[in-house]
C-alpha cells in the first residue's frame, strides 16, 4: 500500500535506507534529520507498507527536479515496489511544474540497470556517481 509519510514515519525511513546493500551512504551523517523532515512536510514522501511495516519510500525534490531517495528493504525488491514509488516520485515533480527530473546512482548496480530499464537516460556523472535524467 502506497501512501504519504507523516514525521513519525522517519525512523523507519532511517532504518529502510540504512538496509540497503548496494548504494550505502559513505557518510550517513551527510543526511540529517531536518532532511528528512523537510522532505516529509515539502512535498512529501511516498511510503509502501506490508503488514504495517514501511519497506519502501521515495522521495522528490521540487525545487530542482531530483529525485531524493528510493528505497526498497531486503526482501522486498523485484515486487514492483520500487517501480512505483519511482513513478510517486515523478508524479510529484510533473505536478510542480518540473519537465526533467534527475537523479544520481552508483555504478554497476542493480539501481543503474533499474533506472536504464525505466527509461532513465546516462547523461554524465556528479560526485562520483552515475548522473541520469529523464523528461516527466
Amino acid at each position: 500500500m502506497v501512501r504519504k509519510a507523516i514525521l513519525t514515519d522517519v525512523p523507519a525511513l532511517k532504518a529502510v535506507r540504512s538496509s540497503v546493500v548496494e548504494n550505502m551512504l559513505s557518510d550517513p551523517t551527510k543526511i540529517t534529520d531536518d532532511d528528512y523532515d523537510w522532505y516529509v512536510a515539502n512535498p512529501g514522501v511516498a511510503v509502501w507498507e506490508e503488514n504495517g511495516e514501511i519497506v519502501g519510500f521515495s522521495a522528490a525534490d521540487p525545487r530542482d527536479g531530483n529525485i531524493w531517495a528510493l528505497f526498497v528493504a531486503p526482501g522486498f525488491e523485484r515486487k514492483g515496489i520500487g517501480s512505483i514509488l519511482l513513478a510517486e516520485a515523478c508524479a510529484c515533480l510533473k505536478s510542480a511544474g518540473i519537465g526533467r527530473a534527475w537523479l544520481t546512482t552508483d555504478p554497476n548496480t542493480r539501481a543503474e540497470k533499474f533506472y536504464r530499464a525505466a527509461g532513465w537516460e546516462r547523461v554524465g556523472e556528479k560526485d562520483n556517481e552515475l548522473l541520469f535524467e529523464r523528461s516527466l
